[in-house]
Parts: structure tokens; sequence; C-alpha cells
């Protein structure tokens, strides 16, 4: 019988966790795919990840070790993607922190470890980078100890096995000396000793948690889980518990396995080892796959859960259906149903109007990444500003870590008081200020673009969902109103260079733009109809130095981020393939303020 060991892999973000599963697969002679084989990075193949540099799906991968098989399950690092950290920890038996052999655990490096820690894992210390020149490894090592004895770690978890490393070079070694590493096995050899093998017995009924979902053309819906006791054979009739208790009996269409980065068929998969089965056409996360004859259900998975929600909605503008592939409702519907089936943290409503609907997430991230990837699908719709979800009359508090050059830290303190937090904890090293604070969710809408900003993009900033409490209320609004476009038709540089000195442009010559569409940021408080297709009178008069003096500034461009941190709640985000748009909720101004008086 094979030896197996399950082992996830937490780390902050840009710690090296990607890099180092490389190694891993390289240094286990691991056979990998066409597209894999000369390709960096592996494990990061969404093309969102790649661009931002964190993972946000989980993953799986297996090597062979000797005679033992490891299965790798990569976490996300952003606390905005808790529900997936939630579920696959509960496949692993032990994990690796990764830390950065110069910054030391992070913020988000602790929200993912608290949560495996609750779970009892052990935990292998590998601290990465250790060939950079500013590398603080004792002080590293000292630190990490620390974060374990204040998230309560038990004396045999603290006392915590280390492994020092240079995933780029491909080394490793039990001592923080790079010149007697040769290659990456003493992580094997620390997995193999320190991490127990499945406690799960292959004589029991089957029963096995389903952590993920996703789906195949040909196979449908493929359900991926461990196996927590019995066997798994290909074609067995099984039993499947749903989340209400009730029971349904299927025979399995395909039985798969993973070798390096793919799922390969099986005949039999044993207990403790992951499993991919299809042929259950209505399975969901968190749910049981259990024996045919003595079926027994597993705890069902809980997920915290979402604290901000944003009212999507079928794109009405005038330029409605000329960009996007799928615009209809009955499409947008399907697609955001489609995603509850792989995301737990996500809960999907019928909005209050027709064509709408309500959309609640972890956080601002958690829901604009789905914006962002529908939109890459072709999708075309519209979404309005997010807002925190209060229970109880209570609103949600998150936690926030800052880290940033000492001479910005006074314009955060100042920033943050101002949206109502509370600062924690102050303290500076080498020149570098680390702040904490408590502060209500609401609080933190629409800051990370003014952090990036104020701190000239040298700050980090990380937030986990601390609890609810009562709303410290007198909310500030937005201080600056919008420039608005007063007729549709293609912008001019003479209208924009009349219009700028109002305020910030958001777009800049020779751009179509339609009524009621926000084309600019104003200087004031107050919204103003602004007409930047206007062209020059034409005439056969020259005044002196006229046409040399004028300078265009560039226009801001706004991300889709930027769109959703900047809207007031009169106002929309037209999200498209090709384009991201914020609008009017109303685009007439005189029946915008018709509504308005009316209430």
């Amino acid at each position: 019988m094979t030896q197996i060991r399950n082992v996830t892999i937490i780390a902050h973000v840009d710690h090296g966790k990607t890099t180092l599963v490389d190694a891993l697969l390289r240094q286990s002679q691991t056979k990998l795919g066409k597209e894999q084989a000369g390709a960096d990075l592996i494990m990061d193949s969404n093309e969102l990840e790649r661009e931002r540099g964190i993972t946000i799906f989980s993953k799986n991968a297996s090597v062979r070790w000797g005679e033992t098989k490891i299965n790798i399950i990569d976490t996300p690092g952003h606390a905005d993607f808790g529900g997936e950290v939630e579920r696959v920890l509960r496949m692993a038996d032990g994990a690796l922190l990764l830390v950065d052999a110069k910054e030391g655990p992070m913020p988000q490096t602790r929200f993912v470890l608290k949560k495996a820690l609750a779970l009892g894992l052990r935990i292998i210390v590998v601290i990465n980078k250790i060939d950079k020149p500013d590398a603080r490894i004792n002080f590293v090592h000292d630190k990490t100890l620390e974060l374990f004895l204040e998230l309560g770690a038990s004396d045999e978890i603290a006392d915590f096995p280390t492994v020092y490393a240079s995933a780029k070079l491909g080394r490793a070694g039990f001592e923080a000396d790079l010149a007697k590493m040769s290659d990456i096995s003493p992580v094997f050899e620390a997995i193999l000793k320190y991490i127990p093998a499945p406690n799960a017995n292959p004589d029991k009924p089957l029963q096995m948690l389903v952590t993920t979902v996703s789906a195949d053309a040909f196979k449908g819906r493929i359900a991926t889980g461990r196996i927590s006791q019995g066997k798994i054979k290909a074609g067995q009739d099984i039993t499947h518990i749903n989340r209400q208790g009730q029971m349904k009996k299927y025979r399995l269409v395909s039985l798969m396995t993973f070798e390096g980065l793919e799922r390969r068929d099986a005949g039999e998969v044993q207990a403790g080892d992951i499993a991919a089965v299809s042929g259950i056409p209505d399975i969901v996360i968190g749910e049981t796959i259990a024996d045919g004859e003595n079926p027994q259900a597993l705890p069902v998975l809980e997920i915290e859960q979402p604290t901000v929600k944003m009212t999507f909605s079928v794109n009405d503008s005038p330029f409605a259906g000329r960009e996007g592939d799928f615009c209809t409702s009955r499409q947008i519907q399907e697609r955001l149903f489609k995603e509850l089936e792989t995301d737990m943290a996500l809960l999907v409503d019928l909005g209050p109007g027709q064509n709408e609907w309500t959309v609640s997430g972890r956080g601002e991230l958690h829901l604009s990444i789905l914006i962002e990837r529908m939109r890459r699908e072709g999708y075309e719709f519209q979404v309005s500003r997010p807002q925190v979800i209060n229970k109880d009359n209570l609103t949600p508090f998150e936690r926030v870590f800052i880290e940033v050059p000492e001479s910005y830290s006074g314009v955060i303190i100042q920033k943050l008081g101002g949206r109502r937090g509370e600062m924690q904890d102050l303290r500076t090293e080498n020149k570098i200020a680390f702040l904490e604070f408590l502060i209500p969710t609401r609080g933190l809408l629409g800051y990370r673009s003014e952090f990036l900003t104020d701190t000239r993009g040298l700050g980090i900033i990380n937030a986990t969902f601390e609890d609810y409490r009562p709303d410290p209320g007198n909310w500030r609004e937005r201080e600056q109103g919008s420039l608005v476009a007063h007729e549709s038709g293609i912008t001019n540089l003479y209208g924009l260079l009349n219009v700028q000195d109002r305020g910030v442009m958001f777009v800049g010559p020779a751009v179509e733009v339609y009524r009621g569409q926000v084309v600019g940021q104003n200087a004031r408080s107050e919204d103003i109809s602004v007409n930047v297709c206007k062209t020059k009178q034409l005439s056969n008069m020259r005044s002196k130095g006229e046409g040399g003096q004028e300078h265009f500034n560039a226009p801001r461009e706004m991300t889709l981020e930027d769109a959703l941190q900047y809207i007031s709640d009169d106002e929309l985000v037209e999200v498209t393939p090709k384009n991201v748009r914020i609008r009017k909720k109303t685009l007439d101004a005189a029946e915008a303020r018709r509504k308005a008086r009316m209430g």
C-alpha cells in the first residue's frame, strides 16, 4: 500500500510559494504536460493570478518521493478568499509555512496559519529567500515563533522544525548556509519525518468530503475531495448526501487521482488520498460521497459569511450590447449561479428590481475578481457601489495590518482615523512603520487606491475579518462630485481643454461617450454637466498666439477597482470586455433631480 502525505503550503503574497512548488515538481522529476514543461510559476495557471501575483484559486499537485505519494495543496493567500482556504485545509494533515527571510511572517500568513492551527495541522516552517543580501534569518525565526505563541499554538506545535531554502535556486537545508545545500530534497525529508500519514481506515464504509467542484465538457461536474475512510473504485455505486441530509444513489462515471498537475484515470483510490469523481450531476462543495450500502454523512463545511454586497444588473446604457458576447439577463444569471457551484463564500439572490441580482462576498477584492473574470469571458453588465452587510444592527469590523516607510505613517493614521479606524499597535523597525487598526468594513471601502497614492506605491495593506460591532455612524460621503457628459458624441480636444480646469478627466480626445456618462471628477462637491464633445467654431479669422498655448493633462485611467471605489450611490460601473465606464443611474440630469426631490 502506497504511503501518502497530504500537505498544504501557507505563504504571504510573493514569498515564493509558487516558486517552491515548481522546485519540488522538478526535483521529484514529475512528468509535466507540454504546456508546463518549460514554464515557471506552474501553479499560478490563471491569467489573473499571474497579473496580480496572488493565488486566488486553490489547486492540487502530486509528486512521488521514493515510495511515498505527496499531495501538495496550494491555498489562496488573501483573506478575501477565506472560503477557499477553509475547505482546502481540511484535505491536509500538515502544512509548510513559507516565510520570507527578510520580511518575516505577514498578515495574510497569519490568517491562513490561524485556520491551520485551529484544525490541529502539524507545521514545518520554511524560511525562504535566504540568498537575499538583506536576509534576517534569526530575526525572522524569532518573529515566526512569536506569531505561533500569539495564535495560541500548543508547545508541541510551537516547537516547529525549520528548513532554510532558496526556492529560486532550487536548494534547501536544515542549516542556514547556502554553500552546504545541493538541492531541494531536505523539504521532502522534513515532510516525510514530521507530517503524519492520513488517519484513515480503508476497511470502513466509504466517506469522502467534497472540497472543490469543477466543470468538464465531457465528464460533467467533477467533485474533488479527500477520502476520509474506505476506498473508492471506478464504476462504483455510491450515495450522495446533500447539505440537507437527503440521499441519492449514483454510479460513478469516472474516477481520477492526481499525478503532477494533471488528473489521471484510476481504477481504485485508497483512504487518505485525494480523488476526483464524476457522475453526480447536482453535487456541490461541502457535501458527502458515501458508501452505496451503508451511507454515513460527514459534517457539512461551514464557511465565513459574506460582509460586502453589490447589485449586478443588465447593461441598459446607450452602448448596451455593442461590446459583449453575453448581455442578456438569462446569460448573466446562469453565469452568477454557476459561480456558486465552486465558490462557497459567495451568495447570489434576486435583486430589488427586474434583471438585477444581489451578489455578496468576503470583500471588495473577492467581488472585483469575479467581475474581472466575467468581463474577460465576454460578459457585459453593470454593477452598483459596494455596500457592507449589517447583522442585527451591528456592522462588520476588519483588523487592518499596514507596513509603510516611516515618513508616510502620519498620513495613514490621519486618513484611517477619519474613516473611524482605531489604532491598536504602532512599531518601527529599520525606518519601516508597522501599524495595526480596527476599522469598520465600511471605512475600508474605497481606501486601497487612496492608500497606494498616499504611500507612492510603497505601502502594503492587508485586512482580515474581526467581528460584528455597533456602527460608529457619522459617515462622510465622497467629498467631490462628478463631471458628467452633457451630450452623446465623440470627445474633442477643444471641449476637454475647456473642462479640465474643473477637475480630473477620466477620458481623452476621440473617445465615444454618452449623455449621463461620468467623464471626470469635479474639484468641488457637486456634480456638473460638461460638454466634452464641443468643437471649435471654424472661421477665417485668427487671433494672435491662438492654438499653441493650451496643454491637455493626461486623463486618469480608471481600472475596475478604481471605478468601484470611486462611484457614489447614484452611479454605476458599466463593465464590458473592452471598457470600464462610470455612469449615472439616471442618465437624464433633469429626471435625476426630479427623482431626488421626490425622495
